[in-house]
C-alpha cells in the first residue's frame, strides 16, 4: 500500500477529574493524532500521549510534535509499504528513543491495514502471532493519589469502583503515602476477592526506601509496579529476588531487549505492556513472543490514551499471555459521559468487548472534530 497523505492533529480531552500520581497532575488530556491515508482511500489512526511535562518520559507532546513534523512523518509520505512492520523498520532509522512519536505512525498502520482488510487490531495481531485473540478483556481500575490526601477519601473511591464491576483494584503510591493508603485500601476490599495492587511510578529510591518497600510485603498484593526509577534495573532484580510479592516493571520495559536483560538477571517476570511506551505493536509483538518463550505473566497498561489511542491496547490484551486485568477503563470514568472519540464501555462483569473493526468504522466523528485541532 502506498501512504499518499498523513495529517497530524492535538487532541485536547478534559478530565473529569484532576488524575495525581508520585510525579505531577494532569487536568486535560491532551495528545496528537495522527490519520494515514493511502491511495485507495483507506484511513489508520494512531495516537501518541505522551506528558506535556517530562515526569514520566524523557518524551514530551512537545518533542513528539517536533519530530513527528519535521522527521517520521516526512519520511514516510509516498512510500510504499508492505505491512505494519516496515513501518516500524522505516521509523527508527537514525532515530534514537522517542518511541511515543513513533508509536503513533506505527499503530495507524496497523490500523490501516485493518481498515483495509475489513477487520480489527486484535485479529491483525494474533494472526501475525499463531495466537487466538479473546472476544472481551478484564478490567482494573487505576486510582490516583487523592488530592486531599485522604484515606477516607480513597476508601469511598475504592467502594464505587468495586459497584462497578471492576476486577482489579490498583492504588498510586509515594513515599510517604503507602502504608496507611495500602491499609484504607484493604480495609475497603475486605470480604471480596477482588485482587489489590500499588504503583509507584518510579518514586522509590534505591536502596535509601528500601524498608518502605519490604513493609509492603505484607498486604498480599497481587504486584508492586514500578517501583524505582525506569533506569534502575538491579534495583528492580535484586528486589524482586528478595520480596515474596512480584515485582511488575513498566516504564523500565522500553521493549524486547530490556525484556532480555530482565530474563537474563532473573527479574521481575510480570510486565506491564504500554504499546505506546514500546514504540508500538510491532515492538509488543516481539515483547509477548519472547514472554512466551520464558513464562513472564503480561498485562496492558495505559497511560491514559483516549479511546482512540486505546484501540491499540485493546488489541494486545486479548493476546493470551495477558493474564492480569488491564489499565482499560470505561471513558465516562475519565472524560465523563459521551466525551470521547471513541465511547470504551465496560460491561457489569468488569469486561470490555474487544473490537473486530478498524477505528475508522468506530469514531465519532462529531467529537472527534470538536476536541482536535490541524497541526501544520
Amino acid at each position: 500500500m502506498r501512504l499518499a497523505s498523513i495529517d497530524l492533529l492535538e487532541l485536547a480531552l478534559p478530565l473529569a477529574e484532576p488524575f495525581i500520581i508520585s510525579g505531577g497532575t494532569m487536568a486535560v488530556r491532551r495528545s496528537l493524532v495522527v490519520i494515514l491515508h493511502d491511495d485507495a482511500g483507506h484511513q489508520g489512526y494512531g495516537e501518541s500521549p505522551p506528558f506535556e511535562l517530562p515526569f514520566y518520559s524523557e518524551e514530551t507532546l512537545g518533542s513528539a510534535r517536533l519530530l513527528l513534523q519535521q522527521v517520521l512523518i516526512p519520511r514516510l509520505v509516498g512510500r510504499e509499504i508492505e505491512a505494519p512492520e516496515a513501518v516500524d523498520a522505516l521509523l527508527r532509522q537514525g532515530v534514537r528513543g522517542n518511541p511515543f512519536a513513533r508509536a503513533a505512525l506505527e499503530t495507524a498502520a496497523w490500523d490501516l491495514e485493518a481498515h483495509r482488510r475489513g477487520t480489527g487490531i486484535a485479529g491483525l495481531l494474533a494472526e501475525r502471532l499463531g495466537l487466538t485473540p479473546a472476544p472481551r478483556i478484564p478490567c482494573g481500575v487505576a486510582l490516583g493519589i487523592p488530592p486531599d490526601r485522604s484515606t477516607a477519601t480513597l476508601e469511598r473511591w475504592i467502594v464505587d469502583a468495586l459497584t462497578h464491576g471492576y476486577r482489579r483494584v490498583k492504588i498510586k503510591i509515594a513515599p510517604g503515602w503507602d502504608a496507611a493508603p495500602v491499609a484504607a485500601a484493604r480495609r475497603a476490599l475486605a470480604g471480596t476477592d477482588i485482587p489489590l495492587t500499588v504503583d509507584a511510578n518510579g518514586g522509590y529510591a534505591w536502596p535509601e526506601h528500601e524498608a518502605a518497600l519490604r513493609a509492603l510485603d505484607e498486604n498480599g498484593l497481587l504486584y508492586i509496579e514500578q517501583p524505582l526509577a525506569p533506569e534502575e534495573l538491579l534495583g528492580h532484580v535484586r528486589l524482586s529476588q528478595t520480596l515474596r510479592t512480584p515485582v511488575c516493571v513498566d516504564e523500565t520495559l522500553h521493549g524486547e531487549s530490556a525484556g532480555r536483560q530482565l530474563v537474563a538477571l532473573d527479574g521481575p517476570k510480570v510486565w506491564n505492556v504500554k504499546v505506546h511506551r514500546m514504540g508500538g505493536l510491532t515492538e509488543v509483538c516481539r515483547v509477548v513472543r519472547l514472554a512466551r518463550e520464558q513464562g513472564v505473566r503480561l498485562w496492558a497498561g495505559t497511560m491514559p490514551e483516549s479511546g482512540l489511542g486505546s484501540q491499540a491496547a485493546l488489541g494486545a490484551a486479548a493476546l493470551p499471555g495477558f493474564v492480569y486485568p488491564s489499565d482499560l477503563e470505561p471513558s465516562a470514568r475519565w472524560f465523563g459521559p459521551a466525551a470521547d472519540v471513541i465511547e470504551l464501555r465496560m460491561g457489569s462483569d468488569g469486561t470490555m468487548e474487544v473490537p473486530s473493526t478498524s477505528i475508522a468504522h468506530r469514531l465519532d466523528q462529531a467529537v472527534f472534530r470538536r476536541t482536535t485541532r490541524r497541526l501544520d
